[in-house]
């Protein structure tokens, strides 16, 4: 017999708020964090986006993050432990020093065999990964410019430090880079820290990342092979010169630049022109067996009831534009959790503002749950965070349904099909709700949540 799965205890760090009341409190209010890109990755490309939803500025300390782990750890892992000790704090647990060791914490009275990490990230640590890359190349780069300034070709001082300044870079080639940039790095992390050493698992899968590492972490908790599951996705997409940006823009994926950079971001309007790049963010989620949860006292957000991913077999990039393997992947998420479309109230939506995806998605909903459903995006309001979008999107949910109410669809002023999106922040009966991800290379996965009790 399956056991039942609840959500004890949840975290961020996103570009509109680092820790969940300050979070929410943004949520509800419809705040976004839109900039220029920075200035130098205009000097490597023409670009057709330049804008992007920066971070705030991270204080460690608050993230429960030591001087010592931010100098040997990517920003992607650091925003994941910043986000799983909140989560652990928030489920109720008592963090105490660990003797073995210094930067590490034991959880009080639990077993720590059955406690279990499942993470996801798409690109993992890919700011390690260029940042040393680029020091590899100064060198020699560095030695042909001298060389040339030596011999008379180059005769301006100035000209030879603004070549080099081109390949800004770290102060050393990092130690630990390999530690640093391999995608696995957040959830080695995280369970190095709070000293847990049941399963341990990464899923990289793109912009799905985060919701399919909650679910199989629901599923591990359902089949009683972990008791505690710390769940969750963690990105961080900044390097000195914007690789990253520069893909996702080749791709044709990102915001057009606009007179209005605020109103540049519009999942589900007709004017919509792509996603909102988002330097990053991380979301984790306590994730227990119900009579574990109680028994220890532990505030209850929500149970998770149903978990199902599909995928296209079609393209890379792209999705079919019939959107069949969405629509089943909805409906076996609807039999998994063993409810009827009619029963679902809110759905947050991957809606990304690519003109296809939003298209096909909105097609989808209505195909199975009809007009009366809420539905909203929350990339419309912190842009995309790929790898931590999904766990984003579900702690979302989980507050929705907590607090019956939710955050409004931003800029959304001539929707591509007349849903029920939210408008306006008001009170809703809302019992049941589905948060959904789609990925580059096909991957689709949802998670249905039922509020409780």
């Amino acid at each position: 017999m399956n056991r039942r799965v609840v959500i004890s205890g949840v975290g961020i760090v996103s570009p509109i708020g680092i820790g969940v009341e300050e979070f929410w409190a943004q949520c509800l209010r419809a705040q976004s964090v839109i900039s220029a890109i920075p200035p130098l990755w205009t000097r490597y490309a023409e670009l057709h986006s330049r804008l992007w939803s920066p971070l705030p500025a991270l204080d460690i300390e608050r993230l429960g993050v030591t001087r010592t782990e931010q100098l040997s750890l990517d920003p992607v892992t650091v925003l994941a432990l910043g986000a799983a000790q909140e989560a652990l704090k928030s489920a109720g647990f008592n963090l105490k020093k660990n003797t073995g060791s210094a930067s590490s914490v034991d959880l009080s009275g639990h077993d720590r065999t059955r406690a279990g990490v499942y993470f996801g990230s798409g690109v993992g640590g890919a700011f390690s990964f260029l940042q040393n890359h680029t020091h590899h190349l100064f060198r020699p780069v560095r030695e042909v410019v001298e060389r040339n300034f030596k011999a008379g070709a180059i005769v301006n001082p100035e000209v030879v430090t603004e070549i080099l300044s081109l390949l800004a870079h770290e102060r050393r080639y990092h130690p630990f880079v390999v530690s640093m940039l391999m995608p696995n790095a957040p959830s080695a992390a995280v369970g190095t820290k709070f000293s847990l050493t049941g399963p341990n698992l990464t899923y990289c899968v793109a912009c799905a990342s985060g919701t399919v590492a909650i679910g199989n972490a629901y599923r591990a908790v359902r089949e009683d092979r972990v008791n505690l599951a710390f769940a969750g996705g963690a990105e961080y997409l900044d390097d000195a010169h914007g690789h990253i940006f520069r893909g996702f823009d080749v791709a044709g994926a990102l915001v057009k630049n606009c007179d209005q950079p605020e109103l540049a971001n519009r999942p589900f309007d007709q004017q919509r022109t792509g996603f909102l790049f988002s330097q990053g963010g991380a979301a984790v989620l306590v994730l227990e067996e119900l009579e574990h949860a109680r028994r220890r006292g532990a505030p209850i957000l929500a149970e998770i009831v149903g978990y199902a991913e599909t995928f296209d077999a079609y393209s890379m990039m792209s999705m079919p534009a019939g959107g069949e393997q969405i629509e089943r992947m909805m409906r076996l998420a609807l039999d998994d959790a063993g409810v009827g479309a009619d029963e679902v109230d809110y759905i947050n939506a991957h809606g990304t503002g690519t003109e296809i995806n939003d298209r096909v998605e909105a097609e989808t909903i209505e195909r199975v749950f009809g007009k009366r459903v809420l539905v909203n995006t929350t990339k419309s309001l912190l842009g995309h965070t790929i790898g931590a979008s999904g766990a984003i999107e579900a702690l979302v949910t989980a507050l929705s349904l907590r607090h019956g109410t939710t955050h409004i669809c931003k800029n959304l002023e001539n929707p591509v099909r007349e849903l029920n999106f939210v408008r306006k922040v008001e009170a809703h009966d809302l019992r049941v709700g589905l948060t959904q991800s789609f990925a580059f290379g096909g991957h689709n996965a949802a998670l249905v949540l039922r509020r409780y009790p």
